[in-house]
């Protein structure tokens, strides 16, 4: 992969006159088959994400359609929680989306399940330009049942604005530990008495994946097995107990609440905390939401142990319905989404740094400060990144309910830290189907 080249530019061209134009274009095209209404094929394009991710690929629609006035798109969208109940009802109904979206946690079980087509088999889709980098992560048993995004790193989300009302410096994120990490969350929770707190907390497994990578350890081996120990979660679980007590982070209620609400009600989002855990590519909008300067630091820990722990992660996949009725007006609307300028201008980098090279390299001077930070944080990492992971086996998708249910015993202290934990890997590897 070419090095992920910093970029300064702040200017950014929306493809305003040209969606206006579009617009009018579909509106006459439409116009000379209005007789003929069996001549438009109608795909149903789902995702999740943020209200400004919807609103992008809103827009992304209405250039494609009108640029193929023979295809309308029916967008479906939503939450990631309600995302995936709503996939899993509509394959098991055989009404599953054309195009859809794809997670790497849930690719292996949708491709193992005969749910999505193998795109390399698709006439119109070119996956040539995808960086290599990413380019395979979407294969599964030798066929393409993903094509990625962008790509993107988790990280800590920091507003500066929150450390000065609270006195507290911001941290130097090159050599902080998790204990610095949670000593001045509970710093700037008592010195704001607890009207800024100092951390979201740290709720979902991406953060976790960071904490067993340090740990010479990872979520799964290559072959699909859980490989990571029931005392390194129970030590990440330790981390909130203290959180919690000193009163780091919301409490259990509000923990359940918040995590509920998204991007949009995250601690950042409302400034009512200082400190959050996301992917790179979420930064703009986090930042859009508070209104207010948010900065991309590294994970704690990354210099505590002999290795790091961050790592590069294709941002989502775009797939395909193996039952769709359409699938050549599909592949052609999913060449449109990798392969097309107009979408990067549009979408940027909220899907990850595109994963077509050309288009990255098309969009760089065109990023807006946030997602030109973001571009530039991924500069400054790749260096430290030691390796990648290898591909989730079918079940693994179960980690972020099986998490959820663990934590938030925890939290509520029904568990203690090693039970939550042993709670934890007994039901992950029932899922995964690696016994106990």
């Amino acid at each position: 992969m070419p090095p992920l080249t910093r970029v300064r530019s702040t200017r950014r061209h929306p493809p305003a006159a040209m969606v206006a134009a579009a617009t009018g274009a579909l509106a006459l095209a439409l116009t000379s088959c209005s007789g003929g209404s069996g001549d438009v094929v109608e795909l149903r394009f789902s995702w999740w994400g943020s209200d400004e991710r919807h609103a992008n690929l809103q827009e992304v629609i209405e250039v494609f359609e009108a640029d193929n006035p023979d295809i309308r798109i029916s967008p479906d969208y939503t939450d990631w929680d309600a995302y995936w109940d709503r996939l899993a009802t509509g394959v098991a109904a055989n009404d599953a989306p054309d195009v859809l979206m794809q997670d790497e946690s849930y690719l292996s079980e949708y491709a193992e399940r005969g749910a999505m087509a193998d795109l390399s088999t698709l006439e119109g889709l070119d996956l040539s330009g995808l960086d290599p980098l990413v380019a395979q992560s979407g294969v599964v048993d030798g066929a393409v049942y993903g094509a990625p995004t962008g790509v993107n790193a988790s990280a800590m989300l920091a507003d500066p604005e929150a450390f000065a009302e609270a006195g507290v410096e911001m941290p130097d994120d090159t050599t902080w530990t998790w204990d610095d990490y949670v000593e001045i969350s509970i710093e700037i929770s008592e010195a704001t008495d607890g009207e800024i707190v100092g951390t979201q907390g740290l709720t979902n497994e991406n953060a976790f994946h960071i904490f067993v990578r340090q740990h010479g350890e990872n979520l799964f081996d290559e072959d699909g097995e859980v490989a990571f120990s029931e005392q390194t979660l129970q030590s990440w679980y330790e981390l909130t107990d203290r959180l919690l007590e000193g009163g780091g982070q919301p409490d259990a209620s509000q923990s359940v609440e918040i995590a509920a609400g998204g991007p949009d009600q995250s601690v950042l989002a409302t400034n009512t905390g200082a400190t959050a855990h996301f992917w790179s590519n979420q930064l703009g909008a986090v930042a859009q939401a508070s209104g207010r300067d948010i900065e991309l630091l590294r994970f704690p820990g990354e210099t505590e142990n002999e290795r790091t722990g961050t790592y590069f992660k294709p941002a989502m996949y775009y797939a395909v319905s193996a039952g769709t009725d359409h699938p050549r007006e599909a592949a052609r609307f999913v060449d449109f989404l990798l392969n097309s300028d107009v979408v990067g201008e549009t979408v940027l980098a909220d899907l990850g740094l595109p994963a077509n090279i050309e288009v990255r390299e098309h969009i760089m001077s065109d990023l807006p400060e946030t997602e030109t930070r973001g571009a530039d944080f991924l500069a400054d990492i790749e260096d430290e990144v030691v390796d990648g992971n290898p591909p989730p086996p079918v079940g693994s998708g179960e980690i972020v309910d099986i998490n959820r249910r663990a934590y938030q015993e925890f939290s509520f202290g029904n568990l203690t830290a090693s039970e939550a934990a042993e709670q934890f890997v007994s039901e992950l590897r029932s899922a995964v189907g690696s016994g106990t």
